[in-house]
């Protein structure tokens, strides 16, 4: 019997055998490494090493898949959820069927687990099915829409419309000084966070919307997704996002919590259109209001 597993953006740059495990905690690590020795275990068909760094949409196929040998024990509920953190998720849902969940995440929150993280959405997902998979992430303090599949194949579905960037997101950002160029596509190569000297290739459309005060109000469309694209994109724009405490080194506003927001999202599928937007949250709406910007 074969299984196949496919790499959601929430599970990028784990390694193939800490996804296993993952997935299969009963494994040990002289099991994985012997069938992938084997060829039981392949990556896109091709034998890779237990430290091979998964990428977004790879294709993980178990030829020798059995419930016995794979004991998939995080069915079991592993993380403990507070009651108002799974209120605050079933409150934040906007939109849902029976194939995915929109979500408009809110500040603070990781998008997935992590050495200092101890509840995600990827927790809070997994605690509800095993199934759930995050399509893409959104920083900790990014807020906005985010993609949940509820299944493997809107899972591939999303993957697919990722990859081919046939998904427009665009996000609304406030930033501390305004760019000498109103509106225009930036081409712009960016330190890869999991690569030590590579750079990354990012192409991110910009246009201002309002002006006022020495802030801006900035949409982003970015056609690629690379970790902080956005906001070093802002930085060497000369207008660092508000409440950026990596890239914006400023102190004007230095106790204000990030303003970018996931703003609006629009995709197709089997020739259904999908829109959605972001309601912004309550920090957001205030600056926006107590600095005369627009407001959404």
């Amino acid at each position: 019997m074969k299984k196949q597993i496919i790499i959601s953006k929430g599970e990028i740059d784990l390694r193939l055998d800490k996804l296993l495990k993952k997935n299969f905690s009963s494994l040990t690590q002289s099991f994985i490494e012997k069938n992938i020795r084997k060829k039981n275990i392949s990556v896109n068909n091709l034998k890779k090493q237990a430290s091979y760094r998964l990428q977004f949409n790879d294709e993980i196929i178990i030829s020798n898949y059995n419930k016995e040998n794979y004991k998939n024990k995080v069915l079991i509920k592993k993380y403990i959820i507070p009651e108002k953190i799974k209120d605050r998720f079933k409150n934040s849902i906007i939109f849902e069927n029976t194939n995915f969940i929109i979500l408009n995440k809110w500040t603070g929150i990781a998008s997935q687990g992590g050495s200092k993280v101890f509840i995600s959405i990827d927790h809070i997902i997994k605690n509800i099915s095993s199934s759930y998979n995050l399509v893409h992430r959104l920083d900790k303090e990014t807020s906005g829409i985010l993609i949940i599949a509820k299944n493997l194949k809107y899972t591939k579905i999303f993957g697919d419309m990722f990859k081919n960037q046939t998904i427009e997101k665009k996000y609304l950002a406030i930033c501390q000084g305004s760019p000498k160029i109103l509106e225009s596509l930036v081409h712009l190569d960016i330190p890869s966070k999991e690569k030590k000297n590579l750079k990354l290739k990012t192409e991110t459309h910009y246009k201002v919307v309002k002006i006022n005060n020495n802030l801006t109000q900035i949409i982003f469309i970015p056609k690629t997704g690379k970790t902080h694209q956005l906001r070093i994109v802002s930085k060497n724009l000369g207008c660092p996002i508000i409440g950026d405490k990596k890239y914006n080194l400023q102190t004007k506003y230095k106790n204000e919590e990030l303003k970018l927001n996931a703003f609006k999202i629009n995709f197709k599928i089997n020739n259904k259109s999908y829109n959605f937007s972001s309601v912004l949250p309550d920090h957001f709406i205030r600056f926006i209001k107590k600095n005369n910007l627009k407001s959404f």
